[in-house]
């Protein structure tokens, strides 16, 4: 199975497209969607969705793994946040992709079995899963590996 992990953002959208199969998981690709800031959120939102649109259609993935929002501070960032998220699901619906949504502490759980993991645990983890010899930079791309290594082991697992 193929899947692409999105962490949304409006400046910075992390995704990360992995092969899973019995014997573990493969790396196809992975980066970020950098918009500029100060740049109207219609051409901002643009972006994302040209970027993702290519980027899906190059890879072929049947299946987009997306982070769910969860702000407890900032309501403004979490707005802005949620523009961009609902463009890269809405891009993966119509690429005609299953779509698969996870909080924070699914995500922690799955890659550590611990819900309160920080960054640079889940980060370890994702390089280990993915065998890789340096953790994936910026941490958007590598959060956004997180989530498809997620969708991956659940449904292994037969959780979803």
């Amino acid at each position: 199975m193929r899947i692409i992990g999105i962490d949304p953002g409006t400046g910075i959208l992390g995704f990360g497209v992995i092969d899973a199969k019995q014997g573990g998981y493969r790396l196809v690709t992975a980066g970020v969607i950098k918009t500029p800031a100060h740049t109207p959120l219609d051409e901002r939102l643009a972006e994302i969705f040209d970027g993702l649109t290519e980027i899906i259609a190059e890879t072929k993935p049947e299946v987009m793994s997306i982070e769910k929002l969860f702000f407890a501070r900032n309501v403004t960032t979490a707005i802005s946040v949620a523009h961009a998220r609902g463009v890269a699901m809405l891009t993966g619906h119509k690429a005609g992709l299953v779509i698969s949504e996870y909080t924070p502490l699914q995500i922690k759980q799955t890659l550590t079995g611990y819900g309160k993991a920080d960054k640079k645990q889940i980060q370890e983890m994702v390089r280990l899963n993915l065998g890789l010899s340096q953790v994936p930079k910026p941490d958007d791309c590598a959060d956004a590996l997180a989530a498809a290594i997620t969708h991956a082991a659940t449904t292994r697992l037969g959780v979803v």
